[in-house]
């Protein structure tokens, strides 16, 4: 069983585990968690009550946040031409065609998400078994397959998302950094529950948030009460209010 370290031995002190908090209260306890010798980026984890062996069962989105995620994203776009130079203004950091395909099976990763023009998944599928497992496969269905490659790299470099169920039908999304103020990561975590609760299956079937679970890169799990879903950036207002 892996041990941790002091800095984490407080923050869980400061933690009861059988107790299920408010937003508002879980971001406080991870900010307040002593701090790392980096800014530690905050991630909300979803236990969703899917079974993601049906199809019609599995999530799949995009979504920006209001406040971005704080990191610095690295992008690569397939592409050729015209539509090349409009990636490269737009800000990619990698642009190419078969040599960057050439240069990502040599052992290239040093980038966040790839893009593709339609016309060059030719290409890009010969990637798959190196870019899926990685979850950096250009897809349609979340907009990185276009040929507006301008805009696409535009919105992830502001912090649009890619979300996915895993095999136990949970979701990880990254919602900012600890450096965060608490009102921006509060409205951050209420636009990410706000899309997991939009993309509800038609077919999922009894309690569909079954857990969230609050922490940070190097920090305990602070366990969210699940049925808080609406009003979240109200509970600031609420808590300023002298009693």
């Amino acid at each position: 069983m892996a041990r941790h370290g002091k800095r984490y031995a407080a923050a869980r002190e400061k933690i009861d585990r059988e107790h299920a908090y408010t937003p508002l209260e879980a971001v406080r306890l991870v900010r307040e968690a002593p701090a790392a010798k980096f800014d530690e980026a905050v991630e909300a984890h979803f236990n969703l009550g899917l079974n993601v062996r049906h199809a019609d069962q599995q999530l799949r989105g995009t979504l920006m946040l209001p406040h971005g995620t704080g990191k610095d994203v690295k992008i690569a776009v397939f592409a050729e031409g015209e539509k090349a130079r409009e990636a490269e203004e737009a800000g990619a950091d990698v642009v190419g065609s078969a040599d960057l395909a050439a240069k990502i099976e040599e052992g290239f990763d040093d980038f966040d998400v790839a893009i593709a023009t339609p016309d060059m998944m030719g290409t890009v599928g010969k990637l798959g078994r190196i870019l899926g497992p990685r979850g950096k496969m250009p897809n349609p269905k979340t907009g990185t397959v276009t040929f507006d490659v301008g805009k696409a790299v535009r919105e992830a470099k502001a912090g649009k998302l890619e979300y996915r169920t895993d095999r136990g039908a949970n979701v990880h999304l990254v919602i900012g950094r600890k450096s965060f103020d608490e009102r921006t990561l509060l409205e951050n975590y209420a636009t990410v529950v706000e899309e997991i609760v939009r993309a509800k299956p038609a077919a999922a079937k009894g309690r569909y948030i079954r857990s969230i679970t609050l922490t940070s890169s190097m920090g305990p799990g602070v366990h969210i009460d699940p049925t808080r879903t609406r009003e979240i950036a109200a509970e600031l207002e609420e808590d300023a209010v002298p009693a």
